[in-house]
């Protein structure tokens, strides 16, 4: 699936929740069930500069596709890492770097948060974009 195909997806799974804050609930939620990061992985070669809240990304290449690990010490930061995360998931470097539409945006996430939690989360876009860009 290309990641514009999986933006559609996203797009008919949240939006049908029209309320925003809803919306954001729902991908709290789904964020609950994954597992967080071991203590191992939170260090600072994982860590994400530039968010108030702390936040870990691992970036990892298997077979030529992306895998992201992440955890966040917010519950809606970690709900909004665990969405881009899926996103970017099992694409190629190249498709990473490819697509720039921002999926958070997109989807209007980003509308009802602080301007520092936006900039945190560009920050930890920033991170995946910048791991594809040095393997594509």
């Amino acid at each position: 699936m290309t990641l514009a195909e999986k933006l559609q997806q996203l797009r008919d799974d949240t939006l049908v929740i029209e309320d925003p804050q809803e919306r954001l609930a729902f991908i709290i939620d789904r964020a609950r069930r994954i597992p967080p990061l071991s203590a191992a992985d939170r260090s600072d070669d994982h860590r994400v500069r530039g968010c108030v809240s702390v936040v870990w990304i691992v970036c990892e290449l298997h077979a030529g596709r992306c895998r992201f690990r992440f955890d966040a010490n917010s519950p809606v930061v970690r709900g909004l890492l665990a969405l881009l995360c899926a996103f970017y998931a099992d694409a190629t470097p190249t498709e990473i770097v490819a697509h720039d539409a921002d999926p958070l945006a997109e989807l209007g996430l980003l509308a009802a948060l602080s301007p520092t939690r936006r900039n945190g989360l560009a920050s930890a876009r920033a991170r995946i974009r910048d791991f594809a860009r040095s393997h594509a």
